[in-house]
Parts: structure tokens; C-alpha cells; sequence
């Protein structure tokens, strides 16, 4: 009944009856009903099952979602990758309806190499990775886009918020501006005294925008100094002039010499005056600051993403890793990244989104290694024809045992759900297979290094 069952199924239209039934001897009926679970991804081999009646849905966990491979109908059979590579089950397979298969106990593949069994399982395995790798790379770039959205708008959130603040600051301090604009006439000034005034301004606005940033305790003990003095000579609001004074490092001498030159009458006027132009310089230079900060994350974005596959052209690595870090910038805040860039590269010809794809895949692996609290070394040199990348990491480092399939599709050190296995896959064949070059890694606890060879020309 079985093998009658088999015949009806066009995937065994080459196999003879005798093979067939070198095999139904052993195998055993396993029935489900809706909705329950066949095998479970990351499981042991568990065997071959074929599928007699009911549905199967094949799916599998990334990054915490479950993508839906296959669904498949009476008449395939599944596990035969496990069961011809010794690894863990790749894809979890559910029940949508009452099912019935025929199961085949693993042992029964073992030495099985040239009958025609063997041919079709293989057969099967390789039309069904290249099916499955078809998915979780469409997954992937899916995945991407999303991670880069994701950072992109964290990314953009500080120096937006910052526009905002200064925008708002605006109003407030032109109007200060204007009415104390309004009382210069009343001063009675002389030109020599306006041009102290206003050469003393750009000299203090000159270190306010040039001058590295005081400490916090070397501030607040200027600030207290310019404050004392402020209410010393009578004036009220010491303590809300003295922090743009401050961090434009005004000297209590400079303020001395301009009582001395404007005379008592007009110095509450014109510090308040000089407060307001400080306070506008540095709305002005938060509004530049931050527009500037958009600006190169777009760039970076924009460079990231396009997509120019179709021809080759000159490609700048070390401004294609710039870019890529920039990406990953709301990861890297408890990151140490050290560059090391040759001072002279030539550009390479290459597909640039492709090329940024790769620097993205390896460093994303260094800052999961890293669980993104420690260092990335990223290094450009030239060598004999090539330019080379590195990316190290001082990360947990990858097993022995495991160097010799870190570039295997679907192999992966990561737990269940936590990774498709394809990053590595992806950067090797559009190293070597795009660009006519080399990846290789060495890896030990503290210090996994990726090398990446790109051909000059």
C-alpha cells in the first residue's frame, strides 16, 4: 500500500521499485494532527519524512520573527539536508492540517553514496538550499533596511532635537537683541568706544567657536567668578550672563577694561547686549552643527543604499567604511573604534553598494562579538596589487572548530533565531566571486580579525 502510495508521487518517478523497497522496511507511519510541530529547528537529524497526506509549512526564526519558507503538499520529502550533512535541523516544520508521513530513521542513509536514492536526496538538497537561500536573502535585505531605518532615525533624533531647541531659542533672543539695540542711541557711545565694544565681541566669539570645551569643573568656577564680579559692580543677573561669558573664557581684566572704556552707566546694557550676540552665535553654530550632522547621514544613507550593480566603477574604500560606520553610529557609543587608514589608497573598481554590504556584514559580527561594549580595529593598506581591508575585534573570538565553515551558508554560532547564517556567505561571494578577490580570518579569544583582499584595477 505504501509503495503503491510512492509511485503516485512524481519525486520518485526514478527510482526503481527495488530501491524503494530496500528502504520501506524500516520505515515507520507518523501521523499529526493540525497544527502540531514535525521537527523543530536546531534540532538532531531526525530522518527522512515524506509527506503522505495533510500540509507542511516549513519555516524558520531571524532576529525574532518566523519567515515562511516553503509550504509544502503531498508528494516531497524533507530532512534530507540534516541527515547528508550530520548538522542540526535549519527550518522548523508545522502541520496545517492533519498530516501523514513516512519517516525514514537516519541510520538508514549511512554509506548511502551513488544509488539512486542517494542521487535524488542530493538532488533534492541542492535545488531546496538554493530555494531556501533565495528567501533569507530577500529576508535579509528586508532585515537591512529595516536595521537602517532603524538607526537612521535614532541617528537623526539628537541633532533634530537640537534644531528644534535652537529654533525655539531664537525668538526670545532676537527680541532681547532688539530692544537693547534700541538703547545704544540713548548711550551716547563714541565710535572709538562702539569699536572697543565690538572688537572685544569677535575676539570672545572667536574662542567661544575655536577653543576646546572647559571641564565641567573649570566652567562652573569661571562662571562663578564672572557672576561675583557682574554683582560686585551693582549690576543685577550675574548668574544669567556669566555662562555665555564664561564659555567664551571672558577674562575678569577684559571686563575691567571695558568698565573702564563704556563707563558704569552703560555696562549692564552692554553686557546684556554682548549676551544676547554670544547666545546668537551659538544657536547659529547648534543650527550648522547639527544641519551638518543631518546632511552627512544622508550622504552616508544614500551612498549606502543605492544600488549600482549593473557596471562598475571607481570606488573610494576608505570613504565606502565611513559611510558604513555611520550606519552603525547609535551601536558604537560604548564602542572604542580605532582607524587605521594608509594615507594613500587608489580607488578600486567595484560595485560600491555591494562592497559597503560587506564592511556592514563584518561589522556587524564584531559588534555582536563584542555584545558592542569593546573595540574594532578597521584598517586599509596596500599589498602586492591589492588593497586590503581589515575589521578585528577584541571580542569572544570564534571556536577552532568552527574557522574551517564561518563562509558555509546557514552556519552560524549564534542561537536559534538569532541569525540566518548567510552574512559571512554573502561577503565571500561578493568578495571573490564579484570582485576577484580574497576573505580570509584568524580568530582566538580578544582578537578575531577578517582581512579582505580588493584587486588594484
Amino acid at each position: 500500500m505504501v509503495l503503491h502510495t510512492l509511485r503516485q508521487m512524481r519525486t520518485f518517478d526514478g527510482i526503481s521499485d527495488d530501491d524503494l523497497l530496500q528502504l520501506l522496511p524500516a520505515a515507520n507511519e507518523v501521523t499529526l494532527g493540525e497544527n502540531e510541530i514535525l521537527f523543530n529547528e536546531g534540532d538532531p537529524p531526525l530522518g527522512l519524512f515524506v509527506l503522505l497526506e495533510g500540509t507542511l509549512e516549513i519555516s524558520k526564526q531571524i532576529a525574532g520573527r518566523t519567515v515562511i519558507l516553503e509550504i509544502y503538499q503531498p508528494g516531497v520529502f524533507v530532512g534530507e539536508t540534516s541527515i547528508l550533512t550530520g548538522n542540526p535541523m535549519s527550518a522548523t516544520g508545522r502541520t496545517l492540517s492533519p498530516s501523514r508521513f513516512l519517516k525514514f530513521e537516519p541510520e538508514q542513509f549511512s554509506g548511502l553514496t551513488t544509488s539512486p536514492v542517494a542521487r535524488l536526496l542530493l538532488t533534492t538538497m541542492a535545488q531546496r538550499v538554493r530555494d531556501t537561500e533565495s528567501v533569507l536573502q530577500q529576508n535579509e535585505k528586508l532585515s537591512a533596511l529595516g536595521r537602517l531605518s532603524a538607526g537612521l532615525a535614532h541617528e537623526l533624533n539628537n541633532p533634530a532635537a537640537a534644531n528644534l531647541r535652537a529654533a525655539k531659542q531664537l525668538p526670545e533672543t532676537l527680541a532681547t537683541l532688539q530692544s537693547r539695540l534700541l538703547n545704544f542711541s540713548r548711550l551716547g557711545l563714541s565710535p572709538d568706544q562702539l569699536m572697543f565694544v565690538s572688537d572685544l565681541l569677535g575676539v570672545l566669539a572667536e574662542r567661544a567657536a575655536t577653543a576646546p570645551p572647559l571641564t565641567p569643573l573649570a566652567q562652573s568656577d569661571l562662571e562663578e567668578a564672572i557672576a561675583q564680579w557682574i554683582d560686585d559692580h551693582g549690576l543685577e543677573s550675574g548668574w544669567e550672563l556669566a555662562p555665555n561669558l564664561a564659555q567664551a573664557r571672558a577674562r575678569i581684566e577684559e571686563l575691567e577694561a571695558l568698565q573702564a572704556t563704556i563707563g558704569a552707566d552703560a555696562l549692564g546694557d552692554i553686557l546684556i547686549w554682548m549676551d544676547g550676540m554670544l547666545s546668537m552665535r551659538n544657536i547659529l553654530s547648534t543650527l550648522e552643527q547639527s544641519t551638518l550632522r543631518i546632511s552627512e547621514m544622508i550622504n552616508a544613507v544614500t551612498a549606502y543604499s543605492e544600488q549600482k550593480e549593473s557596471q562598475r566603477q571607481p570606488v573610494s574604500v576608505r570613504e565606502g567604511l565611513e559611510n558604513t560606520l555611520v550606519i552603525f553610529g547609535h551601536r558604537l557609543l560604548k564602542m572604542n573604534i580605532v582607524r587605521e587608514y594608509a594615507s594613500e589608497l587608489p580607488p578600486i573598481n567595484a560595485y560600491p553598494s555591494e562592497l559597503e554590504q560587506v564592511w556592514a556584514n563584518l561589522i556587524d559580527n564584531a559588534l555582536d562579538a563584542t555584545n558592542e561594549r569593546g573595540r574594532i580595529w578597521v584598517r586599509t593598506m596596500e599589498e602586492n596589487g591589492y588593497v586590503i581591508v581589515e575589521i578585528a575585534d577584541d571580542g569572544v573570538g570564534i571556536p577552532a572548530e568552527n574557522l574551517p565553515h564561518i563562509f558555509e551558508p546557514f552556519f552560524t554560532t549564534k542561537n536559534v533565531g538569532e541569525g540566518a547564517g548567510l552574512g559571512l556567505d554573502i561577503a565571500y561571494r561578493m568578495v571573490v566571486n564579484r570582485h576577484g578577490g580574497d576573505i580570509r580570518v584568524q580568530s582566538q579569544p580578544g582578537n578575531t580579525c577578517f582581512r579582505v583582499y580588493l584587486p588594484i584595477g
